[in-house]
């Protein structure tokens, strides 16, 4: 068809008669007719369409008028946005496809354990995936991770009735667990991570006076002395020590290495062996196998008692060793790396001024007397 006689202009009757004048647009059967009262108008929409044709090709003059006038009221509404049709479309696509890839919360869980065991993740930490992941599951059974807002990851939370801090702790698992989800296209967004974070009200960490590291030392049992000796003076982890191999103890070079598979940060380090922790440790060495007894936490429990210990603060020896250790030398970037933190300001956070300085030098004195086996504690200064 040449473009000059298209569209096709005219004079038509419609059934009562009345004349009228037709713009035909069709091109091989697609495209609309118009009609028009006199033949001024229809002469200027067969010009608008030409100039439509020119300027975008035949198929804007296809494109339906209802999704023209959808497509300028919708550009409309995005205009004091600064933002296009293009732009909506790339925002919400993303929803559509994530949409139709089905897979549910407790789906989501065996998928991602699998992932992080192979990637070497602890046991320790793959059982906390699995314990607090799995309690979320069991809440909302069969529900898709695509449909999970802020406000169910909210309620969910506050409904547990726990502590600042463990409400947190099943927080992270749950961020972790939709970053997950948005890696694998499940969803596009982290409703845990926009969840509420509980207030946690910072307490004073709980220690061990001196007096009473030295009767627990006095009143254990020989297999375990090396087990609170090393929480106490080293500041290992409960679960660092359960691992913890004799080979790894260099009392001539005074260091213990805690290996990154063994460290919950999966990074390795060494701890600094002080003085009197090398003079507690001297008489128990061996060229291998593990430091800790298998059945210490009866044995741990049996020495508690026997030195009148009546109250047993969260990790007990670790927070008496940072606390001591801070009053006593007084280099926060040091402890942290003994400690395996990542940030000096959590040791000021955590363990600044819990103790005075006269108290942290008797601690660093807590030693056994020569004659190991009468299981006597010296402490130079104590009263």
């Amino acid at each position: 068809m040449n473009k000059k006689s298209w569209p096709v202009v005219r004079k038509v009757q419609y059934q009562n008669k009345t004349p009228a004048w037709l713009v035909d647009a069709r091109i091989r059967g697609r495209g609309g007719r118009y009609f028009f009262k006199t033949p001024k108008e229809a002469a200027t929409k067969a010009s608008q369409l030409r100039i439509e044709r020119e300027n975008q090709g035949s198929s804007a003059i296809h494109f339906p008028e209802r999704l023209r006038n959808e497509a300028t009221e919708c550009a409309g509404l995005l205009a004091p946005f600064g933002k296009s049709l293009r732009d909506a479309v790339a925002f919400y696509l993303p929803h559509l496809q994530a949409s139709n890839r089905v897979c549910t919360f407790r789906a989501l869980t065996d998928q991602l354990l699998s992932a992080k065991e192979r990637d070497a993740a602890s046991k320790r930490y793959l059982s906390d995936l699995r314990s607090r992941l799995g309690q979320f599951a069991s809440s909302f059974e069969g529900k898709n991770v695509s449909e999970f807002t802020s406000g169910d990851v909210d309620h969910w939370l506050r409904s547990l009735g726990l502590a600042s801090t463990t409400r947190n702790n099943f927080r992270r698992v749950l961020i972790v667990a939709f970053n997950f989800a948005r890696e694998q296209g499940y969803c596009v967004s982290n409703p845990a991570k926009k969840s509420a974070k509980a207030k946690a009200i910072e307490s004073a960490v709980g220690i061990l006076t001196v007096d009473q590291t030295a009767r627990l030392l006095e009143k254990a049992p020989a297999e375990l002395v090396p087990y609170i000796a090393i929480g106490a003076f080293a500041g290992l982890r409960r679960a660092e020590l359960e691992r913890l191999d004799w080979k790894e103890i260099d009392l001539q070079s005074s260091l213990i290495e805690v290996t990154a598979k063994k460290a919950k940060s999966a990074r390795r380090r060494f701890v600094r062996i002080q003085l009197n922790l090398a003079k507690w440790l001297q008489p128990y060495a061996q060229l291998s196998g593990n430091v800790t007894p298998p059945n210490y936490r009866e044995l741990l429990d049996d020495a508690r008692e026997a030195a009148g210990i009546d109250e047993w603060p969260q990790n007990a020896l670790r927070h008496s060793f940072a606390s001591y250790h801070l009053a006593q030398f007084n280099d926060a970037a040091a402890l942290a790396l003994e400690l395996g933190h990542t940030n000096a300001n959590l040791v000021f956070q955590h363990y600044r001024q819990i103790v005075r300085p006269k108290e942290a030098a008797r601690y660093w004195q807590i030693k056994p007397l020569a004659d190991a086996g009468a299981k006597i504690v010296r402490m130079i200064g104590a009263s």
